[in-house]
């Protein structure tokens, strides 16, 4: 195992922060990044990548490696370092309100000025083509605050990535994951090892978080120039939301770890026999599927059904209880599906977005996340 250290911009004297990642196997095989708590307040995913390296340094000692694995437990030490009144703020940057998970750099727009011309009939030579013209476009980047530098840092240690996995988690909610469509197939073994609740695919949910800026790139080029060379999905990239915020357990990090673990081994980068697949037990929809459920009225937020469990349309899912004028508002979901993730606070706000369904049909467009 290699430890190395990435230093960000200063944002004040007297002031320096770094990113850590550490480097397990050998590279030449495939690459796998993992990062947790994009969203520094989302801390679940913490716990999963320490047990996670536990089993990645034994496995390295076994010589079990086929790959390189890099690991970053602590992507955002920018917004760890965010407290107000005794709470942990990390979600949004409290200098500029930008959310932590958007705005990376489109890396399909990086690359399209010249790379039209490096590809050839070759996939492979045109996947090796397509990362040499990200590294190069990454490196001129000139980055001006230390959240743009994080960005980089990150952006650098995973753009050349087969397997990008982004440990996020919801306020209370199922595990559940976020993938491109084109990628399914070969995400769809992850999504089972976890026993994800739901599995939403979307191609662009609008916004450029972590995830889908290694995905779409390619997705896009395919479109571009598809039809005259072989572009591959040069990066399988996942978020996955390891259940809500409080699911914060040994337990629950000994099974998310090892089902990473058996993921990779079913891909070759881990050296043994996997577990077999269990069953999915919900079928994957389109994120354009997903019905956010909002508060008509402010209230006492009192739910009535739990996340992971599968709703008809019309179920009950929570009222709205105004303890001033005895009013209570049932708000019901008009789309079957599953109830993935629902708001942590128990007093809504008029407008108050608090719960989502896994919808079949997709009927949303525009900005597709919370955010």
């Amino acid at each position: 195992m290699q430890t190395q250290t990435h230093p960000l911009i200063a944002p004040s004297l007297g002031t320096a922060r770094s990113l850590t990642s550490f480097h397990y196997g050998l590279a030449g095989g495939q690459k796998i990044y993992i990062q947790s708590s994009l969203h520094a307040d989302e801390l679940p995913g913490m716990l999963v990548s320490w047990a996670l390296r536990r089993k990645l340094a034994a496995l390295e000692t076994a010589g079990k490696l086929r790959g390189e694995v890099v690991i970053v437990p602590v992507p955002n030490p920018i917004g760890l370092n965010q407290h107000l009144l005794g709470h942990l703020m990390g979600r949004f940057e409290t200098g500029t309100a930008q959310n932590f998970n958007r705005n990376f750099h489109d890396l399909a727009a990086l690359v399209l000025p010249d790379i039209e011309g490096r590809l050839t009939g070759d996939i492979d030579a045109n996947r090796t083509a397509i990362r040499a013209a990200m590294r190069e476009a990454l490196d001129a980047q000139q980055p001006a605050t230390e959240l743009a530098s994080q960005r980089l840092a990150l952006q650098k240690l995973s753009y050349d990535a087969d397997v990008v996995l982004d440990l996020h988690c919801d306020w209370e909610a199922a595990m559940h994951l976020y993938t491109n469509p084109d990628l399914w197939p070969e995400v769809e073994p992850l999504a089972r090892y976890l026993d994800a609740k739901a599995s939403l695919l979307a191609l662009n949910s609008v916004g450029n978080p972590f995830d889908e800026i290694h995905s779409f790139c390619w997705s896009d080029l395919r479109g571009r120039f598809g039809e005259r060379f072989p572009i591959p999905n040069g990066s399988v990239s996942v978020t996955i939301e390891l259940r809500g915020q409080r699911e914060v357990s040994y337990e629950y990090a000994e099974h998310d770890a090892q089902a990473i673990v058996e993921y990779l081994t079913s891909r070759g980068v881990i050296d043994g026999e996997p577990a077999p697949l269990p069953p999915l037990e919900f079928a994957a929809t389109p994120l354009a599927g997903t019905e956010p459920l909002v508060a008509p009225i402010s209230g006492v937020l009192v739910y009535r059904c739990e996340v992971g469990t599968w709703v008809d349309a019309g179920h009950e899912i929570a009222d709205i209880v105004d303890p001033l004028t005895d009013r209570v508002v049932t708000i019901k979901n008009s789309v079957a599906g599953v109830l993935y993730a629902r708001h942590l606070t128990r007093f809504a706000t008029a407008g108050l977005e608090f719960a989502r369904i896994a919808g079949a049909t997709p009927f949303r467009s525009g900005s597709l996340l919370s955010n």
